[in-house]
């Protein structure tokens, strides 16, 4: 099974992030621009929690609050549940199907952050790894 580390090289380490003190619209903005679902929540340069599209809909759309005013702080999840790049694609898996969670922030063992994995990443290394399983039992049964 694949870790972290293995998609997190396939996909790339892009990460982007907002401040706390960022309206919501503005972090919807960036999550539109950059095509992404989430973005981590910083604050003074330290992590402080992820906001999702998920957040937005809940938090705010369904409770009819105006996101051009309310801060990310008020919307975001925190703390933040991450993995380190040694995790399987398997436990991370049950971590967010456990946490009700879509995105994984990766961090080093120093807490920094080395990049997000969505349940779309790992759902995609599983069948990556099912492909490769099924041709390699094919040309061993074709001979």
């Amino acid at each position: 099974m694949n870790t972290v580390n293995q998609i997190l090289k396939e996909k790339g380490q892009s990460v982007w992030t907002v401040e706390k003190n960022a309206t919501v619209f503005e972090a919807m903005s960036i999550m539109a621009d950059k095509h992404v679902g989430s973005l981590v929540v910083y604050d003074q340069g330290k992590l402080a929690g992820i906001i999702t599209e998920r957040d937005y809909a809940r938090k705010v759309a369904l409770k009819g609050k105006a996101s051009r005013e309310l801060p990310v702080s008020e919307v975001m999840s925190s703390p933040v549940i991450c993995v380190t790049a040694t995790k399987t694609v398997e436990q991370c898996m049950a971590i967010m199907t456990d946490k009700h969670i879509r995105h994984l922030p990766v961090v080093n063992d120093g807490g920094e952050l080395k990049g997000v994995i969505s349940n779309r990443d790992l759902v995609q290394s599983i069948i990556a790894d099912q492909k490769f399983v099924i041709e390699q039992l094919e040309h061993y049964i074709s001979g």
